[in-house]
């Protein structure tokens, strides 16, 4: 018993460990639209030398609910420093040189930047390029449109003499055109490799900070604060009027009613803040993370204690009750780490490999479930048919149903997420990309209604007690 104690009592500390490293490593990149470059190196690619400076949905002012609003991206006190022996190659008097290069682009005219037009595949313009005077040598090659001969924009900014550093000038670029926008900072002279990049760029919608593939999410979590407020006052107002009724199961229903109606509300507020400021507030956001990997796991308890007969047809779980609490509290950690990861960090996407990481842990937990589920569903209606238990058999088989339902929308929407992350590599369809989350907070929300409805307190509640 100690020596499982003991155990108990490390897992729990090496959990705190690497959930609070989590945190710590994420903190730094808690950026939300505003960029921070610190230090940011430039790699290679082709005949060139880039660094990403950022990628966001923006909308035009037109398609905004605001009238004053506009979008915007701002570059402030973005600085470049090349290497010492890179700035010795130039003397005091030769101005303008080491040439480097800002370019927006909006992701549909990416074949604009680079000699394709050209019929070539150089991203800057050589000497054999430059001779027809379609591109200027030393300058990444830009198609400019017909329509609005300024885009893709370049903004450039030189070193000065056998000066280190060179300073962007401060410069807001307005936005007229919704579209997933890309910046990057380039150079074509193979001298200034080693060059770093410090500073930072605000991006702006014409409704806030928000990024626009997560801006209709505010509005999603603020109605979904609503609809667990309004399931929460009927389950309250049936609780209060049939209280000498009440079973065990009810209890946890309303705990779950509750973690969805505050995890809702705090996640509306953590986005109010970030549209209003640009950064994600950390306490919030810790908190909004928190609560959802709680209601998550519990959530999915409920689900496993209900299947199991907890009230129906069993008083307690028993032996297993060891192995359920395990399995919560494995399933919390995992999905703690995976909302930290996803919300703590900056904005841009992460690495896919490193991201998967965090994902797999979470899909083998929740098949783990739903294998144990149903098992324990098909073992509990096997019990009621002995038995002759015509309603509490005819309840099983409606909620048996519904969660079969639920696990095949559940399998059609995971087809769907890996249809739409594989076509849309490059972000192009972001302003359906909330689209995901929401799906999957809204089925746990109908879920959850249902298992209100059909366990809802009355005076006939103790008909499905044991």
């Amino acid at each position: 018993m100690a020596g499982g104690r003991r155990r108990g009592r490390g897992a729990l500390g090496a959990a705190a460990v690497l959930l609070g490293f989590i945190i710590f490593s994420l903190s730094v990149g808690v950026e939300g639209s505003i960029h921070e470059y610190e230090e940011g190196t430039f790699t290679p690619q082709m005949n060139s030398f880039f660094f990403h400076g950022g990628s966001e949905g923006l909308y035009s002012p037109k398609n905004a609910t605001s009238p004053n609003g506009k979008s915007f991206i701002q570059f402030e006190s973005v600085t470049f420093r090349r290497t010492k022996e890179a700035a010795a190659q130039h003397g005091e008097m030769e101005q303008n040189n080491g040439l480097i290069e800002a370019i927006i682009v909006e992701i549909r005219d990416r074949e604009r930047i680079g000699g394709n037009f050209l019929n070539s595949n150089a991203i800057c313009c050589t000497s054999e390029l430059a001779k027809d005077g379609s591109c200027k040598k030393g300058e990444v090659i830009i198609h400019r449109k017909s329509d609005n001969p300024d885009w893709p924009m370049r903004i450039s900014t030189s070193f000065s003499g056998s000066d280190d550093e060179a300073k962007m000038e401060t410069r807001t670029v307005y936005i007229n055109h919704t579209g997933m926008y890309y910046l990057y900072f380039m150079f074509c002279d193979p001298k200034l490799k080693g060059t770093v990049i410090s500073g930072k760029t605000i991006w702006r919608n014409p409704t806030g900070y928000l990024p626009g593939k997560m801006a209709p999410l505010m509005t999603f979590y603020g109605s979904m604060s609503l609809a667990y407020l309004v399931l929460g006052l009927i389950w309250f107002l049936q609780f209060v009027r049939f209280w000498k009724d009440i079973l065990p199961l009810q209890y946890y229903i309303t705990m779950v009613i509750a973690l969805g109606m505050c995890e809702m509300a705090l996640w509306y507020f953590e986005y109010v803040n970030f549209n209003s400021t640009g950064t994600r507030p950390m306490g919030i956001t810790i908190w909004a993370v928190t609560f959802s990997a709680v209601r998550k796991t519990v959530s999915r308890l409920l689900l496993l204690v209900v299947s199991m007969g907890f009230g129906v047809v069993r008083p307690t779980l028993g032996g297993i009750t060891s192995k359920v609490a395990l399995l919560g509290f494995i399933y919390f950690i995992a999905s703690e780490a995976l909302e930290l990861f996803e919300n703590l960090g900056n904005i841009n996407d992460f690495s896919r490999k490193v991201r998967l990481f965090f994902v797999l842990p979470v899909a083998v937990l929740d098949s783990c479930f739903i294998l144990w589920i149903f098992s324990s569903l098909s073992k509990t209606l096997e019990k009621l048919q002995m038995r002759r238990s015509t309603a509490k058999l005819e309840l099983y088989r409606k909620f048996t149903n519904c969660l079969a339902i639920s696990v095949l929308l559940s399998v059609a929407w995971i087809g769907y997420e890996l249809y739409f992350n594989a076509s849309d590599p490059l972000g192009e369809l972001w302003e359906r990309a909330w689209l995901i989350p929401a799906f999957w907070n809204v089925l746990a929300y109908l879920l959850l209604a249902v298992i209100c409805v059909l366990w809802a307190p009355s005076q006939n509640s103790t008909r499905y007690a044991l």
